[in-house]
């Protein structure tokens, strides 16, 4: 008989056995599989997650804290680190370990470059290192020339870790779409049996892109896209995604009229408890060793932020513009 024919069978032999040898080869361990589970932190007791959705009218700004360090996604219109500075302080961030912008548009990037000319920063991320946006490159040549850091832009997979949280990057797919805002970047953020999705301002062309790519979606949180807009939030895109909470960031009776009805009625028939700056100010989901979800609102708590008809009393509306303190 051959030889290689001979070898071959004596491998798959020596397979079988080794499988045999194990008492229960439903418990058998995949290579592949050990190494998932070396890459999933171990969370120490009395470790908390906090993801603060800052209110900062009509644009997008979050801060994430976990054990210790912080991470700092998108920083609002121009003048919104007057926000934002004083509520880093408020919260004890001194230094940032991460920096998304997530897409070159004013409303994510505005306040940025004075932030960081005030909170010392280690890793910054972006879909682009320039853009003919002079203004947004205004702050990628800050951070690379004058801060001397890098301007990270991510692939899909890519991930990093904040104390015992897991940030991987899902999307975009490719960046060369025509409207910016399908160029976002995309990422997951798991801390233990919990996991939160920011989105930016994808729509629903780079979401289904998304959903082609085969990258798992699942999350219990959604930032919500695009300030609530109807070209995003698709039925398909919440289908995958299954969220339990979604947070919509935009501002008191916007000139865009977000959140659009559409979205928000997907979001009704997905039975999806939503939280909204524009009615709630400031709001923070804090887990606790990555089991539990807890929201606290700054204002309105009990507010229906989803109804099924506009509703003409305002008052239930403050901003940021109209608040002197911060939430207990």
């Amino acid at each position: 008989m051959n030889k290689r024919i001979l070898a071959a069978l004596f491998a798959v032999i020596l397979l079988l056995f080794s499988f045999s040898s194990c008492e229960n080869f439903d418990e058998y361990t995949w290579p592949w599989e050990a190494e998932k589970e070396e890459d999933i932190p171990q969370i120490q007791e009395g470790s908390y997650l906090e993801v603060h959705y800052i209110d900062v009218g009509q644009a997008d700004c979050s801060l994430i804290i976990c054990d210790g360090q912080a991470m700092l996604i998108d920083a609002g219109n121009f003048g919104a680190h007057s926000i934002i500075l004083p509520y880093l302080m408020e919260e004890g961030v001194e230094f940032l370990n991460a920096v998304v912008v997530t897409h070159p548009h004013a409303d994510h990037y505005g306040g940025m470059r004075n932030v960081l000319k005030n909170i010392e920063l280690d890793a910054f991320y972006s879909p682009f290192k320039t853009h003919p946006s002079g203004s947004f490159n205004s702050v990628t040549n800050y951070v690379y020339y004058t801060l001397e850091r890098e301007i990270n832009v991510p692939k899909q997979g890519d991930h990093f870790y904040l104390g015992s949280a897991k940030i991987t990057f899902l999307g975009p797919v490719h960046t060369d779409y025509e409207d910016l805002n399908n160029a976002s970047l995309v990422f997951r953020v798991d801390y233990g049996e919990v996991s939160f999705l920011f989105t930016g301002d994808m729509e629903s062309l780079a979401e289904h892109d998304l959903l082609e790519s085969g990258v798992n979606l699942k999350a219990d949180v959604l930032k919500v896209g695009h300030h609530g807009s109807y070209s995003s939030s698709s039925y398909r895109f919440l289908r995958e995604v299954a969220p339990k909470y979604g947070v919509i960031q935009c501002g008191r009776d916007n000139e865009y009229g977000h959140p659009h009805s559409a979205p928000l009625s997907r979001f009704r028939d997905a039975e999806v408890q939503l939280y909204r700056n524009d009615m709630q100010g400031h709001i923070v989901c804090r887990s606790e060793e990555g089991k539990t979800l807890t929201f606290t609102t700054q204002m309105n708590p009990d507010v229906n932020t989803n109804p099924t008809a506009v509703q003409n009393d305002i008052s239930y509306l403050p901003t940021y513009l109209y608040y002197e303190e911060k939430f207990d």
